[in-house]
């Protein structure tokens, strides 16, 4: 498991672009037959993915690392499909995930288990866990389950859908929120005009993006922005200080998971477009 850990907003203004993109950004996710983790100060986030690509992979941590003796010991953990049909087992119960079903996992879930249903075309489960204090029950959700809230327009090149799967309307968590952002085809921008929220931290996962095709992530406080060159099937820490927006060559698809202090969709602080820096 790679290990980030937070920064103070003083110090990212002086930051290059490589230091940017090893504090920010996890460039794989994904490797056959393994499981893929990183685990970020920012609270106590850890993003992750699995290709059960030749048999099983097992949801498991080194105990030393996150001092449990199973990953979800003391965590709850949201799972997104974004390849092909497979099943998540969790203690012996079966869900079958098709592409962009989402299940969640309650705290004490001992035995996780990704596989696929077919070798030439892999699930890719992307993870989104953080610390839980009680336990709710595992619940799957279809894309066509989900809230759906319908933004922006072709003229600003930002008409997307925002659908919605961990909140406070739909499956319960202990502070997880989870849902994914599809951009209809000539849109490129995703949250703009911008905000932060300084009650959570946010990870974007980027894909359906074509092998050519980039997303640049602003990020930086409000009047010091940066940007990370974000390619197919990446990751960007967002810790609360900091806007978390991009604009991509083409049209893609986003995965956002927060937690923090509250599970308010709604509570942000906006950043008027005059402000930007």
């Amino acid at each position: 498991m790679e290990i980030r850990y937070a920064a103070h907003p003083r110090e990212v203004k002086g930051y290059d672009t490589e230091r940017l993109r090893d504090e920010f950004l996890i460039e794989r996710l994904f490797v056959d037959d393994k499981l893929v983790l990183s685990y970020s100060h920012v609270d106590r986030f850890i993003i992750g993915g699995a290709i059960p690509a030749n048999g099983p992979v097992k949801l498991e941590a080194d105990p030393a690392t996150i001092g449990a003796a199973t990953f979800l010991e003391r965590r709850e953990i949201g799972i997104i499909n974004v390849g092909g049909r497979g099943t998540v087992t969790v203690d012996g119960d079966v869900y079958t995930m098709d592409s962009k079903d989402c299940l969640y996992v309650g705290r004490g879930a001992k035995d996780v288990v990704f596989a696929s249903e077919q070798a030439d075309q892999p699930a890719k489960y992307y993870l989104n866990s953080a610390p839980a204090h009680q336990t709710y029950p595992t619940v799957k959700a279809a894309i066509s389950e989900a809230s759906p809230t319908h933004l922006g327009s072709l003229d600003n090149s930002n008409e997307r859908t925002i659908y919605r799967y961990i909140h406070t309307g739909g499956i319960q968590s202990c502070q997880l929120v989870m849902g994914m952002t599809l951009l209809k085809t000539g849109s490129m921008w995703n949250t703009m005009p911008c905000h932060t929220h300084n009650r959570r931290s946010e990870v974007y996962f980027y894909f359906d993006m074509p092998d050519n095709g980039v997303v640049f992530h602003l990020m930086g406080e409000p009047t010091e922005t940066r940007h990370v060159v974000v390619r197919n099937e990446q990751a960007v820490i967002s810790p609360s200080w900091s806007i978390h927006s991009g604009v991509g060559t083409s049209s893609y698809t986003f995965i956002w998971g927060m937690a923090g202090e509250n599970q308010t969709f709604e509570d942000m602080d906006a950043v008027a477009m005059k402000d930007l820096r």
